[in-house]
């Protein structure tokens, strides 16, 4: 499993954590904070997985998914 596939799935434990409504405000504050964070981390690793990609496609051209 990749660093990505891990991020998604702390994000998706995180939503069911704060759907529950179980959390004190202040631990779901936290949570929350942490959510924005891991998902700037993910945006960060699928820009770098995409520029990796074009890389391998060559120079001036866009890889094919």
């Amino acid at each position: 499993m990749d660093s990505l596939e891990r991020m998604i799935e702390r994000l998706e434990h995180a939503a069911v954590t704060l759907r529950a409504g179980e959390l004190a405000p202040d631990r779901a504050a936290a949570l929350v904070e942490e959510c924005a964070r891991v998902a700037a981390e993910a945006g960060g690793e699928l820009d770098r997985q995409v520029r990796a990609e074009d890389v391998a496609a060559g120079p001036g051209q866009l890889a094919l998914n």
